[in-house]
């Protein structure tokens, strides 16, 4: 059998992006310092929303104020034959981490491409709010989003571990 990046349709939840606010920005930001050995570059990946696309503008300008540098910014649709020009271009300038901003839809056929056919390390990855969702996982797969971690509006935090998402519940 192969393997398919194309996840069950009945799986993929119907969400719509969130605007990021302060709190979700610089939480975003704290998870990327934290990752080891601390990153320097980034790629920015976001779903063709203009939501999600303004969130990724927003992390990027705010990553370059800090000092960074953002390699690329990559965008996807929700529905794609197999997202590996993307994934490609995703994973393909080898930064230190990876930035998300999407709808759960797009981003679970994309990460499963990622994860099939690129050297894309989901522990090395940071996503906004909208991916805060116990669906990616079931439509994901197991594993295929471990270690991905995230904020959410309110500057908490939550990270995949194998079949759960785990969520920080101070505040």
């Amino acid at each position: 059998m192969t393997y398919s990046p194309l996840p069950r349709a009945d799986l993929v939840p119907a969400r719509s992006s969130l605007p990021t606010g302060d709190a979700e920005l610089a939480t975003v930001l704290a998870l990327i310092r934290r990752i080891r050995p601390r990153p320097v570059s980034v790629v920015i990946g976001t779903a063709m929303d203009p939501v999600s696309r303004a969130n990724g503008d927003r992390i990027a300008q705010a990553w370059s104020r800090e000092g960074g540098y953002v390699l690329a910014t990559v965008r996807w649709p929700e529905a794609a034959a197999s997202w590996l020009r993307q994934a490609r271009r995703f994973a393909g300038p080898e930064p230190d981490a990876w930035v998300v901003s999407a709808t759960p839809a797009g981003w679970i056929g994309m990460g499963r491409r990622l994860a099939c056919s690129t050297g894309w390390a989901p522990g090395r990855t940071v996503a906004t709010a909208g991916l805060a969702d116990p669906a990616l996982i079931a439509a994901g797969g197991i594993g295929t989003f471990d270690g991905m971690r995230g904020a959410f509006p309110d500057g908490r935090t939550w990270e995949i571990a194998r079949t759960l998402l785990v969520t920080d519940r101070r505040n």
